[in-house]
Order: structure tokens, then C-alpha cells, then sequence
């Protein structure tokens, strides 16, 4: 079967109305459908026509719908049927109204950071349960997670997902998406649930940056890549991403499985901790430094050390030799011996200062020796300031706010530790002074969605309730904090969103008059349609209502009354001079019931023939009406008696 547009508007295996084209895949084609059973629309994911007779891809399709259909969970999709039908396979499954993580990604660019946390929370929600189900869904990816408008995520695609540790490989051939595979599928060997946590790492990284971590040309490019290169931190693409998230994303991306978290609630836990502003696992730091160290790369850099260049020591002061005794000149005769006692003097004088020179320049270079610059991160300022002056250098204290560091300990400091510096050179250490204030913008009057973005955008964390209102459905009505207030950074938001008027039960107006029911359900709000009908009822009765009494509508809803226009009337047949058996077939066949009275008759032509009826003929008459027919019946008169009637009713 080829799935195609002439499919649109088909009803497929008997039960699935198709309505439209959602999209279509490397295996399959997605329709928004209805089903006629149970009266709800569908995702029907059909496999292409070309695949259908490959048993890799229909073991694959086979694979995806059984996965699935085992998992009940809120951010998982749910699968309601499978099956063959019309020469294809296809699975029927939830139908989501959003856009895939990967659209949001390319409309929009890096996501606001605690949205990108709390996405990659939901994700780590439905891996941890298909994880504890021993599913390993293997192509965890932004094409395979759908964004509701509500916020809420779903994980989809679990086409690839295997029971348990399993082989990546499928005919020879590696299975997954090159950017998001992990190392260990890269070599096609076996995995297990943390090759999901690796490919969520890459979605994480993605998210916050607008890019992954390892492009190419190709596909084996990239799983190169994947095997023999340490990605950047987050944080160098993107600054004000915490210094804690980088961390999580890092251990995620280890090389080795056994460095990364164990498990999807070990994950979540740590991004809990950067959400509320606490600092990671003492473990995530110890992974994040091995990884950014190239630990697990499968073919070592060589490392190569520059050679040490020898310093020659400053020359010895020259010595004093006191002159021998064959060096020894007699002076002449007639000359003074204190010139040469004055020469030995000065040179005796110039070794001594020149000594005491060489040793103070000694002493200055060694106070200009550089030192290691100590690291103080997280340290209270009056412990960090102590611990730079030990060190020979000159703290200078700066102020600055952040969304992780609590108020009066070290949030930065330039250089960082352990950065060769020159002894009483200044190293600026910025205290925290908590989370930065921002102004809570007005959202409301604008559609849910939009209020989102607006409070993320802002860093504020937005809390949905929705309640009954008048306003349109999905409009924010209400907000607390009010706009305009100064709230820290983070601060959750309470938006109130309409969920449209709240219903209310149609009041029974039948019986009543037309206008007392018109008027008894304006008076409450409804809109009312009147539609005449025949009926025995009095002429302006309410005879019936739709939606019927007790029906819990919304306000404003309109309220069709079938109003009687009385019963209906038809013209008595005249049946005079006709026999009875024909009155009363032809008085039947008009809608009305007859009844005889037998008048006496003297001639015997008029014996059993109808004389005349009440009412009369051409008079009107209601439906059933009873319609007396006199008939005549031949008497013989008996002397001294009377002549009488008799009446019959059928």
C-alpha cells in the first residue's frame, strides 16, 4: 500500500477515519486520524509501503509498538492498538499537540536555563521508569521528544528500544542518530541505560546551547568524534550557564560508562540541586574534571613536555689572592707604599659590595617567584581574602550577584586556582551577594504559551492554575506576584489561566409556554433558538429541549426549544352512499377512527350503506379523531311496535 494523500479522508482497517498528514520518517508516515470506536483522534503511524516487506524494519516497527504499549507513564506516548491491515503495518497512538524539542530548538535557539532543566527532569522521569522496565530506548534525541503546550514533555520513537544490554548494530550496520549516539553504540558494542543518559547529555548540551557537541561530514565523522574528543563545557558557548550544570552535563558526556551517573534518579537528583541553587555531587565534580582530562578517549594524545633550560648561576664574587712571594716587586727605591696598600684596599672593598649586590639581587627574585594562586571558590569572604594575602598576593574584594553562590562566599575570582601568578600581584575575588532581583513582567491577558516564555525568559519559574473564567480558554487572567514587582531571580510565579465558563445544568422548561421557557433560561445566561413541531400538545408548549434538561453546558450556550404547533388536522373523507366495510377503510386510511350506528331503513337498496357521518364530510378533523358513520339497517315493521337504533363501535 503506498501512503500517500489518497489515504486523507479514507476510513483505514474499518475503524480509523484518516483527517490529515502529520508528517513522515525514515520508515513510516504519521496521520491524524479518528477512531470510530472510540470516538477520540489518533497518531496512525503507517509502515511505508517499501519497508513493509523487509523484516529488519518490521521487526523494528513490531519492536517500537510492543515497547511502548508496556509503558504507562505521563511523559511516555501512549500506544492504543497495532496491527496489520491493507497490506501495511501501523500502530495507533496518542495524539500530541505540540511541536518535537528539536522545531522549539531551530525556531527559537538555546533555551532559557531552568527550562532546560526541568525539560531534561521530564525526560529523565519517563527513562528512569522504562529503565526500571528494563527498556533501553537507544535514540533519545530532540526529533523524539514532543513539547504540549502546557509545558508538558512526551518521549517518543522507541523504534530502536531493546530489553535490557543489547548490540548496536542491526545487519552490520550501526543503529541510531550519529549526534546523539554514545560511545559505546559508536563501536557497536553492547549498551545499557547509561548510553540513554549520554544521548540526554547531548540533548541537555544542545538545549542550552543551540548546538551539539560533535558535527561532521558524516555519520562516521562524528561517531569518531564520539570516541577520541573531549567536548567544551557549555558554559565557554554560553557564560551564564552555572558552573554546577556544566558539571552534569559533563559526567553525562564521560567516555566510559562507569563515570557517567548510574542511573537516570542519580541525574535527576544532581539537577534538582543546580535548579535550587546547591552544588553538585562531590562525584559529578570528580567526573567533570577526568572528562575535561580526556579520561576514557580510546587513543591517548601524546603529551609532550618542554625541556628545562638550564639557568647558569651568576658568577662568584672574585676572590682576594694576597700576592706570593715570587709576585712580589720590591718598589723602587725612593718610592711611597701606600698607593698599592690604597689599590689592595679598594679591591678588597669592590669583592665585598659586589657580594652583597649579588646576594640582595637573589633575594628580590626570589620574592618575585611566582606561587600557585589558591583556590577559593565557595570560601567566606574574610577566609578566601586570609588565604590569598598567605600567599603573598593582594586580594581586591568586588561584588557581584549569582544563581548559585549563597551571599558572602567567593562566587569568582580572575585568575582561577592554581594559575602561576607573581607574588604581590592582585587577584579580584567577587562575593556573592545572592540571587539577582528581577521585575515580574505583566503576562496577563496573553495566551498561556506566551506568558511562559515571557516569566522563563525573565528566570522566573512559572506555576499554571487553571480556574473557571469568562476570559477565552488558555488566557492568563491573574498573576502573584503582580507585574512590576522586584522578586529574586527564580521566584515562582502563579498564573491563573481560564479553562473558559464553568458549566452549568440545563433547567427543565417542557410543558411551560414558550416565552416563560425563553425568558427562565436567558435570565441564566443562555442563548435560545425556538424550532416548531407538530404535536398533541397545546399550540406554543415546550415539548422537548436540546441539549436536553440536566446537561452540564457552559454559559452561553444555546438552547434549541421544539415548541408545538398542535396537533394535526385532515379533512373528513365523504363516505356517503358508500357500504360500511369501504367507510371504514377509507376513514382508517385518512388517520381518523370509525364508529357505526345503525339507523332503520325501509328500503332495501340503502341496507348496509353509510347515510351520513359526524362530523361531516369536509369538515376538519384531528389525527385519530372518532368519525360516527350512520348506516342504514333494513327493519320490517311489526304492527304496534317502534322502529329502533342500534349502535356499533369496531
Amino acid at each position: 500500500m503506498s501512503a500517500s494523500d489518497t489515504l486523507i479522508g479514507r476510513t483505514f482497517d474499518t475503524r480509523y477515519v484518516i483527517e490529515r498528514k502529520l508528517g513522515s520518517g525514515g520508515m513510516a508516515d504519521v496521520y491524524l486520524a479518528e477512531d470510530q470506536e472510540l470516538g477520540r483522534r489518533v497518531a496512525l503511524k503507517l509502515l511505508d509501503d517499501r519497508h513493509a516487506s523487509d523484516e529488519q524494519f518490521v521487526e523494528r516497527f513490531r519492536r517500537e509498538a510492543q515497547s511502548a504499549a508496556g509503558l504507562n507513564h505521563p511523559s511516555i506516548v501512549s500506544i492504543f492498538d497495532r496491527g496489520y491491515a491493507e497490506g501495511t503495518y501501523y500502530i495507533a497512538m496518542e495524539y500530541l499537540d505540540g511541536r518535537t524539542l528539536k522545531e522549539l530548538l531551530v525556531k527559537n535557539g538555546p533555551t532559557p536555563v531552568p527550562i532546560a532543566i526541568d525539560y531534561a527532569r521530564q525526560i529523565l522521569g519517563a527513562l528512569a521508569f522504562a529503565h526500571r522496565h528494563g527498556i533501553v530506548h537507544r535514540d533519545i534525541k530532540p526529533h523524539n521528544i514532543v513539547v504540549g503546550s502546557d509545558g508538558r514533555l512526551k518521549v517518543t520513537d522507541f523504534g530502536i528500544a531493546r530489553s535490557g544490554a543489547s548490540q548496536m548494530t542491526e545487519a552490520g550496520s550501526i543503529v541510531g542518530t550519529a549526534q546523539y549516539l554514545s560511545p559505546e553504540q559508536a563501536r557497536g558494542a553492547p549498551v545499557d541505560p547509561r548510553s540513554d543518559l549520554y544521548s540526554l547529555g547531548i540533548v541537555l548540551y544542545e538545549m542550552l546551547t543551540g548546538k551539539v557537541p560533535f558535527t561532521g561530514d558524516t555519520p562516521v565523522e562524528i561517531a569518531m568524534k564520539h570516541l577520541s574528543q573531549v567536548p567544551d563545557p557549555p558554559s565557554k558557548l554560553r557564560p551564564s550557564i552555572p558552573h554546577d550544570l556544566d558539571a552534569v552535563v559533563m559526567r553525562a558526556l564521560a567516555k566510559d560508562p562507569e563515570q557517567r551517573y548510574s542511573s537516570a534518579e542519580e541525574m535527576d537528583a544532581d539537577l534538582a540541586r543546580v535548579a535550587r541553587g546547591v552544588a553538585v555531587s562531590r562525584e559529578t565534580e570528580d567526573a567533570m574534571t577526568q572528562v575535561l582530562a580526556g579520561a576514557g578517549i580510546s587513543s591517548a594524545q601524546t603529551m609532550v613536555q618542554r625541556p628545562r633550560t638550564a639557568v647558569a648561576p651568576p658568577p662568584a664574587p672574585p676572590a682576594y689572592r694576597s700576592p706570593g712571594y715570587y709576585d712580589y716587586e720590591e718598589p723602587p727605591r725612593g718610592r711611597s707604599v701606600w698607593p698599592w696598600l690604597l689599590a689592595l684596599g679598594l679591591i678588597i672593598a669592590g669583592g665585598v659590595g659586589g657580594w652583597f649586590l649579588y646576594t640582595k639581587i637573589q633575594d628580590q627574585l626570589a620574592s618575585s617567584k611566582p606561587v600557585a594562586v589558591p583556590d577559593v571558590m565557595l570560601l567566606q569572604k574574610d577566609l578566601a581574602k586570609l588565604k590569598i594575602e598567605q600567599a603573598g598576593l593582594v586580594p581586591n574584594i568586588v561584588r557581584g550577584t549569582s544563581d548559585t553562590v549563597p551571599p558572602g562566599q567567593i562566587s569568582d575570582q580572575d585568575p582561577q586556582g592554581g594559575t602561576k601568578w607573581n607574588k604581590g600581584s592582585t587577584v579580584t575575588l567577587t562575593v556573592s551577594t545572592g540571587k539577582p532581583k528581577v521585575k515580574v513582567p505583566n503576562v496577563v491577558g496573553q495566551d498561556v504559551a506566551s506568558a511562559l516564555t515571557a516569566l522563563a525568559s525573565a528566570g522566573l519559574q512559572p506555576h499554571i492554575a487553571r480556574i473557571y473564567s469568562s476570559a477565552q480558554p488558555d488566557t492568563v487572567t491573574a498573576q502573584q506576584p503582580h507585574a512590576g514587582d522586584s522578586v529574586v531571580k527564580g521566584t515562582n510565579v502563579r498564573i491563573n489561566v481560564s479553562r473558559g465558563a464553568k458549566p452549568v445544568p440545563v433547567p427543565d422548561v417542557t410543558g411551560q409556554p414558550y416565552a416563560n421557557a425563553k425568558s427562565a433560561l436567558e435570565g441564566q445566561g443562555f442563548q435560545v433558538a425556538r424550532e416548531d413541531i407538530q404535536s398533541d400538545f397545546a399550540q406554543g408548549t415546550v415539548v422537548a429541549e436540546n441539549p436536553p434538561s440536566g446537561t452540564d453546558v457552559p454559559r452561553g450556550t444555546k438552547i434549541t426549544l421544539s415548541v408545538s404547533k398542535g396537533p394535526a388536522t385532515t379533512q373528513v373523507p365523504d363516505v356517503t352512499g358508500q357500504n360500511q366495510s369501504t367507510a371504514e377503510t377509507i376513514l382508517t386510511g385518512a388517520g381518523l377512527t370509525p364508529s357505526v350506528v345503525y339507523d332503520p331503513v325501509t328500503d332495501p337498496s340503502q341496507d348496509g350503506i353509510v347515510q351520513s357521518t359526524d362530523p361531516a364530510a369536509g369538515s376538519d378533523a384531528k389525527s385519530g379523531e372518532v368519525v360516527i358513520m350512520h348506516v342504514g339497517q333494513l327493519q320490517q315493521g311489526t304492527p304496534g311496535g317502534d322502529t329502533g337504533t342500534t349502535t356499533t363501535t369496531p
